[in-house]
């Protein structure tokens, strides 16, 4: 089964990079309707050309997968914490203290 969360993050990045999908297409040496489908989860890339688009987006492929892998929540957490450190101190403080009682209270169940 193909996974849809795959295609948008790769979509993402390469939107990071400032990529279309035809200079995108162009470096990986496919054509442009392969990566439309790959960024719409309608297919998924084999092996080879899983590892170009994850080196020509300069990603790991943690931070393709990561929600998607049952071990990705390390990655996410610390893609949350460098998220965190970007905000005002006040922010900060707020949501820490929500993820604390978010955890307490799953603790308790």
């Amino acid at each position: 089964m193909i996974d849809k969360r795959v295609g948008k993050r790769i979509k993402q990045r390469r939107k990071e990079l400032n990529l279309t999908q035809e200079q995108f297409a162009e470096k990986i040496g496919v054509a442009t309707n392969y990566i439309s489908t790959i960024e719409r989860g309608a297919s998924f890339p084999r092996y080879e050309k899983l590892i170009m688009i994850l080196n020509t987006l300069q990603t790991s492929a943690d931070s393709i997968f990561c929600d998607v892998l049952d071990y990705g929540i390390d990655f996410r957490a610390s893609a949350i914490s460098k998220q965190l450190k970007g905000l005002p101190p006040e922010e900060q403080k707020r949501i820490l203290d929500l993820i604390e009682l978010i955890i307490k209270q799953a603790s308790i169940q």
